[in-house]
């Protein structure tokens, strides 16, 4: 069976830092056969504070790290005590919580298809992030800049690949479609 993925739960908003106590932990007893990586899963997304442009990290699933795991003892030296003594240790972390699954049958392990979807979506978000456009079909907007600056209007749709807003702005009585970048326009 070898190495499969799981996801764990763990102290909401303190996820880096219990995969960095995890890893360090791991390595000082020697139990990296047993657990070879701990991600944190995040996507970067383009986001817009203060007026200004900037890429941040975001988590894909808060208060959960992966963790890729030996749990067959048959493939391992010692297998049955090493995978102990690295669940242990993993609980002994502060912020750690559990693995995923049901009492009876132990952790479950996320598919191929699952991981594979995971770890894609994150090295797409690394190479082109997202755009992170905090706004809804129906939500009224002031125009900050450009033609229809001062303008309110009425977001009709929102492309987030290409980080453009549309906008039903009324110009002499009748309703107008506008597209703008979603940088351009604020909520009210």
């Amino acid at each position: 069976m070898g190495n499969s993925w799981y996801f764990v739960r763990c102290q909401s908003g303190r996820e880096d830092s219990v995969r960095k106590q995890l890893e360090t932990r791991l390595k000082v007893a020697g139990l990296q056969d047993v657990i070879p990586q701990v991600l944190v899963p995040f996507e970067r997304v383009t986001d817009l504070k203060n007026g200004k442009k900037r890429v941040v990290s975001r988590k894909l699933y808060p208060g959960y790290l992966m963790v890729q795991a030996n749990l067959e003892p048959t493939e391992l030296p010692d297998g049955e005590e090493r995978i102990l003594k690295a669940r242990a240790t993993m609980r002994d972390t502060p912020g750690f919580g559990d693995f995923l699954g049901s009492k009876d049958s132990g952790p479950t392990p996320l598919t191929d298809v699952q991981v594979t979807g995971i770890l894609s979506r994150m090295s797409d978000s690394e190479q082109r992030p997202q755009v992170s456009i905090n706004l809804h079909k129906g939500d009224m907007v002031k125009i900050k800049s450009g033609a229809f600056d001062g303008f309110d209007g009425q977001v009709d749709e929102i492309n987030p690949d290409k980080g453009t807003v549309k906008v039903i702005v009324t110009i002499f009585g009748r309703p107008t479609p506008v597209e703008l970048e979603y940088w351009e326009v604020e909520a009210v």
